[in-house]
């Protein structure tokens, strides 16, 4: 049975009971060796006591062979990286016996950069700073390293001792303090500074050295044992009774301050926050977007660093642009990275893939040679042929998310698949035979895939923890009509036990973004859970959703609410009108915009039983001042203090009075990006202007997702038990924890 298969027969399935379900293995991030060989594979899995999951590294077997993990630990191994002899970097906290404690006094180790050599031996640690190892990127013929760390602004270039002192002084003195100067103060879920992100140069020698990591200890296995199945008492093909750590366990200690590390970008600023950075083939430059702050606007500019001396040169730029995600072609005379053209009050925004020529690129005003002209899609992902003379990207298309190639030579873009898919984690074969990837849909969890490239055969799927899992129903599409005569098109989920003659309760979600798509699985919002206990689902791309074009997010450029409502609405009506839909007992659910658009639809309609709010926008000039960031929403918004009609026309708290159905409020005290304040103000006025039922589930340590295994349980069940009181009709049971 394949992942996208029902049940069929009422047997159970993992979406019947929720510790099921949180148990199940989720595969991420994808590495192919230089070789092509293997690929590297971030699981993530339930630890031991259920309260978090924990990432570890497994060998995939490009030819369908059994999946075998390679890394065991408590704290977990991620961002999988391949040195050109095959050797496989990853980071890790893997805990130090002899520095039981951070240099700032917290207890635990900071993250460093691991490496598990391809000829045999232990893994062993070649880079650590006190602030921790936050990425790392390696140059795919010299082998050169850069990797990024958070450093306080006053310490000393090329001094991680300087660092530590700094941290341990904070620590000893009870500060926790942060003075801004300049946006941004926060992102997403987590306070900026005072550290700041900076890049080193990892020294060749590092890496061959052996006595800053862990000396004796457990040997762990090989890379060719681990492929053949052997196994450890530290790591080994993931079998039971395997040790709790991978790598031995050194007397003497890692260093505060290894030497090694060479400081390619003193005095950032803010400039590295989440951006990507790549390596040039021969080691000898790095490029990355970089940002410019203002006041109250940003850009990010595309930068080159020399490795030698540091020296920075501006590669694109333009205030109208971001330019971020670059990737250096295989013969290092090429660069593509994203270009986003920035919103405005007058337009969305568009993106594309630009392309510099290293040696001419100059910063000469031209924002890069644009890849794409005549795709009316977003492209995401960008990935090198063998040969340098194409490039494979995924974008969202009508539900989907297929790969595409582009010809550099004549500009032909052709579609790559043809499937329901949506792909990520693009890796071309040494040999430009195949390309690896991550493919998911609605109805099946991200799966490494083999896509011949030159047959053109369905993607094979590859062995990997997790699936295929048993579905409880069906998935099937509608199409609907806006009154503007746009077609909307939704995938609709359907329990087994939906017919004519039992017709299912119907569940609408709308998805966040706004700017998104429903085109693939999803772990937080999954609608099989409601599948399981008899809902339909019903997942529409309204107006301002992506894979359909940029006149579909421009029909409601700056009107948030009545364009997209009317949409989704229309979408509703198509599903209702199935025999195998009750059209009677239909509930409404959204995160994020889609929390918005829950708010939004409260106040237009008393169409639904219940409404579940989770991190919705609710009082949109508030939002604009506290939210995370601001620069999303002025460009197109505006001030509120000078443009208030753009937040009259679109903010869900001026209908409050409207509002009847009964609501569920969620939020995580920790979600910088939609504020709790949001929620707290809405809940205020439910319950003290509303005429509706309202419910209030606050998280105090949660963000904008809900993502320990036991809150994601208390969510749900939670949500289980208000749309069965207001949907199905039977009584309100609490959560037994809650």
């Amino acid at each position: 049975m394949t992942a996208e298969t029902p049940a069929g027969d009422g047997s159970r399935t993992p979406f019947d009971d929720l510790r099921d379900f949180m148990a199940i293995p989720r595969t991420g991030a994808l590495r192919l060796s230089p070789d092509g060989t293997w690929l590297a594979a971030a699981v993530q899995t339930l630890s031991a006591d259920g309260k978090k999951y924990l990432t570890s590294l497994w060998r995939i077997d490009p030819q369908g062979g059994p999946a075998r993990r390679l890394t065991r630990s408590a704290e977990g191994e991620g961002s999988p990286r391949f040195l050109p002899d095959g050797s496989l970097l990853f980071i890790s906290k893997r805990p130090d016996p002899a520095a039981a404690s951070r240099p700032d006094g917290s207890p635990g180790q900071p993250s460093a950069l691991w490496l598990l050599p391809a000829a045999g031996g232990e893994a062993r640690a070649i880079a650590a700073l006190p602030g921790g190892i936050a990425a790392a990127e390696v140059a795919a013929e010299s082998g050169a390293i850069v990797v990024a760390s958070p450093v306080l602004p006053a310490a000393e270039a090329d001094s991680a001792t300087h660092d530590a002192k700094l941290r341990k002084e904070r620590a000893d003195a009870g500060v926790s303090a942060i003075l801004h100067e300049s946006a941004p103060v926060r992102f997403w879920d987590h306070d900026l500074g005072p550290d700041q992100l900076r890049l080193f140069a990892v020294d060749p020698d590092q890496v061959q050295r052996t006595e800053i990591g862990w000396a004796g200890g457990d040997k762990e296995p090989d890379l060719a044992d681990r492929a053949a199945g052997a196994t450890g008492p530290a790591g080994g093909a993931g079998q039971t009774g395997e040790a709790d750590h991978a790598g031995g366990a050194g007397k003497a200690g890692r260093e505060q301050a290894p030497a090694g590390l060479r400081d390619l970008t003193p005095e950032p600023g803010r400039a590295l926050d989440g951006q990507a950075f790549a390596l040039t083939p021969d080691g000898t430059s790095l490029v990355t977007g970089w940002w410019q702050w203002q006041a109250l606007e940003s850009h990010s500019e595309l930068v080159m660093i020399d490795l030698a001396s540091g020296k920075r040169r501006v590669l694109l730029t333009g205030a109208e642009f971001d330019f971020d995600s670059p990737r250096v072609s295989p013969d290092g005379r090429y660069i593509v990275c994203q270009r986003e053209t920035r919103t405005t009050a007058e337009r969305p925004t568009d993106l594309t893939l630009v392309m510099i020529d290293v040696d001419r690129a100059d910063a000469s005003g031209e924002p890069g040679r644009d890849l794409l002209p005549g795709l009316d899609r977003w492209p995401q992902e960008p990935a090198w042929s063998h040969d340098s003379s194409a490039l494979y990207f995924a974008a969202d298309d009508g539900g989907r998310r297929p790969v595409f190639r582009v010809d550099l030579a004549d500009g032909e873009v052709t579609r790559v698949t043809s499937d329901d898919g949506a792909y990520t984690e693009l890796n071309v074969a040494p040999d430009g035979r195949y390309l690896y990837a991550m493919r998911a849909t609605v109805a099946s969890p991200p799966t490494p895939v083999r896509i011949d490239l030159m047959t053109g055969a369905e993607p094979a799927a590859l062995d990997c923890p997790g699936v295929p899992v048993t579905l409880p129903g069906r998935l099937t599409e509608v199409e609907a009509a806006a009154e503007d005569g746009h077609p909307i098109r939704s995938w609709l989920v359907l329990p087994e036990t939906a017919s004519a003659d039992s017709p299912a309760p119907l569940l609408l979600w709308v998805h966040g973004g706004p700017n998104s798509s429903w085109n693939s699985w999803s772990w937080r919002w999954n609608p099989w859970l409601m599948a399981a206990r008899g809902y339909a689902v019903l997942l529409p791309d309204p107006a301002l959703s992506t894979g359909y074009g940029q006149e579909f997010i421009t029909r409601a450029h700056r009107e948030w609410g009545a364009r997209p409502f009317a949409d989704i609405m229309a979408a509703t009506d198509a599903a209702a009108a199935r025999p195998d839909i009750d059209a009677d007992r239909v509930a409404m659910m959204g995160g994020s915009y889609g929390g918005y658009m829950a708010n939004w639809m409260a106040g237009h309609t008393d169409r639904f039983q219940a409404i579940v709010s989770h991190a919705g926008l609710w009082m949109l000039d508030q939002m604009f001042g506290t939210t995370d960031h601001p620069m999303f929403w002025r460009p197109q918004f505006r001030d509120p203090l000078t443009d208030p009609d753009m937040y009259e026309l679109n903010s869900p708290h001026l209908h409050i009075g409207k509002i009847t159905t009964p609501m569920l409020v969620i939020h995580g005290d920790k979600d910088y990006r939609v504020p709790v304040s949001e929620a707290l103000r809405l809940w205020w006025d439910l319950s003290s202007h509303g005429a509706a039922e309202a419910k209030f589930l606050y998280f105090p340590d949660e963000n904008h997702w809900i993502l320990t295994p036991g809150n994601a349980r208390i969510w749900y069940e939670t949500v289980f038990a208000f749309l069965a009181q207001h949907v199905l009709g039977q009584p309100w049971q609490r959560p037994a924890l809650l």
